[in-house]
């Protein structure tokens, strides 16, 4: 009889449930699948094919959604590594998301009348609030992370960033793939490289602009070095890169 009756309520649930009466349990998937097999797609080296991730826009628009589904109090309840994962290929997604929107386009910095607009936008919710995508970067990322490093994983669609990974960020390798990207941003000699015969480092704007971030723990001189694996004597001279605004589109 028991049994019976558990079988009744099992068929219940599955009837309500393809009703639409009641609802599955929303699962966030930690893997970013859905971003992940766009990003293999339409990222290469860096630059981004917009007109193609446009031509399937729908599944970026169901990532998305699933992001903005995740409530606060569902988010609190993720590990370090899963937030900082949540966090970065949010700020890609919904960048990707900006630049489709306003597409075409020949930079970021192009998006609304006022300086930095793109960043103060209000256009997307997260975590159960309409959000801009300086939010995350100087409201959570920066704030909540000692880790500078978040600084190589967020990407601001332009030439002058960081490459924008070809694969999603998720928890049982952020700490490898935050270290790669790293890696990868010191090695391009075109914003970062260290001139032996006149003791002179030349350096992204990044690291002007963030300086405290990198800084905590050791000078900037040591925090680079460790990255680009060479000796740079801490008395080098550090010179800023030109900082290239034009969209990193794959042409």
């Amino acid at each position: 009889m028991r049994l019976k009756s558990k079988f009744i309520l099992l068929n219940l649930i599955v009837s309500l449930t393809l009703s639409g009466l009641i609802f599955p349990v929303f699962s966030f998937d930690h893997n970013h699948s859905n971003f992940d097999i766009l990003l293999k797609k339409y990222v290469k080296n860096g630059m981004v094919d917009y007109k193609g991730i446009k031509t399937e826009e729908e599944k970026l628009n169901l990532y998305l959604n699933d992001l903005s589904l995740v409530s606060l109090k569902e988010y609190s309840s993720f590990s370090k590594e899963e937030k900082l994962s949540f966090l970065i290929n949010a700020y890609n997604a919904f960048t990707i998301k900006l630049i489709l929107d306003n597409y075409p386009l020949t930079s970021i910095r192009k998006i609304g009348f006022l300086p930095g607009a793109a960043w103060k936008t209000d256009f997307f919710s997260l975590l159960g609030e309409k959000r801009n995508l300086d939010w995350i970067e100087h409201s959570k990322l920066r704030v909540d992370f000692e880790e500078p490093k978040i600084h190589f994983a967020i990407v601001c669609a332009s030439i002058g960033c960081p490459p924008l990974a070809s694969t999603a960020y998720i928890p049982k390798t952020l700490n490898s793939q935050l270290q790669s990207s790293m890696e990868i941003f010191l090695a391009d000699k075109s914003k970062n490289k260290y001139d032996s015969s006149i003791n002179t480092l030349f350096i992204s704007k990044i690291f002007d602009w963030f300086s405290g971030d990198f800084t905590k723990n050791s000078s900037l001189i040591s925090f680079i070095k460790s990255g680009m694996k060479i000796e740079i004597p801490e008395d080098a001279k550090i010179k800023y890169t030109d900082y290239n605004w034009n969209l990193n589109e794959k042409k």
